[in-house]
C-alpha cells in the first residue's frame, strides 16, 4: 500500500471538523518554524503572494473543474 493510498483510506474517515482542526494544527506549526527561523520572515510581501497563488493553483482547479 503506498503512502497515498493510506493516506487517503484515513482521510476519508475524517469529517468536516477534523480537518479543520488539521489545517489550524498545520497553521499553528508553520508559525513556529517561521518564529524560531527568523531569515524565513525576511522576504518581501509579494513573495508570499506567488507562493500562495502557486500553491492553491491545483487544488482549485480540482475543485472547480468537476
Amino acid at each position: 500500500m503506498s503512502l497515498g493510498t493510506w493516506a487517503n483510506s484515513r482521510i476519508k474517515k475524517c469529517n468536516l471538523l477534523d480537518i479543520q482542526l488539521l489545517k489550524l494544527g498545520v497553521a499553528g506549526f508553520v508559525l513556529m518554524i517561521a518564529k524560531l527561523w527568523k531569515p524565513l520572515l525576511s522576504l518581501e510581501w509579494y513573495w508570499y503572494a506567488i507562493i500562495a497563488l502557486l500553491a492553491g493553483i491545483k487544488p482549485v482547479s480540482r475543485v472547480l473543474g468537476k
